[in-house]
């Protein structure tokens, strides 16, 4: 067993850096599980972009298409890529060059 004995001032320092060493770790875990749920939304969304695009072209090829609901889909499909970009560059690190 090892006992160690320091004035108030290494304690409050060691103690200190202990703090930071966990709030650093607990940062970290953090944002893993942000970036695991950003996947995961990331693939969700860019499965929905997908199959709007099969939508609006079947829809393109009927004889009739409803023009009201072509646009709405055509909107969707922008207010996704937009949500996909966002994602895409919380994932992605920041570089400074």
């Amino acid at each position: 067993m090892v006992t160690i004995f320091c004035n108030d001032n290494h304690a409050d320092a060691f103690s200190n850096t202990s703090l930071k060493v966990r709030a650093i770790q607990s940062t970290t875990v953090m944002v893993d599980q942000d970036n695991n749920e950003f996947a995961l939304e990331l693939a969700q969304l860019q499965q929905e972009h997908r199959d709007l695009d099969v939508a609006i072209e079947a829809l393109h090829q009927s004889p009739a298409p409803d023009l009201l609901r072509l646009q709405r889909l055509k909107k969707r499909k922008l207010q996704l890529r937009d949500r996909i970009t966002f994602i895409e560059d919380q994932i992605t690190p920041d570089i400074i060059a």
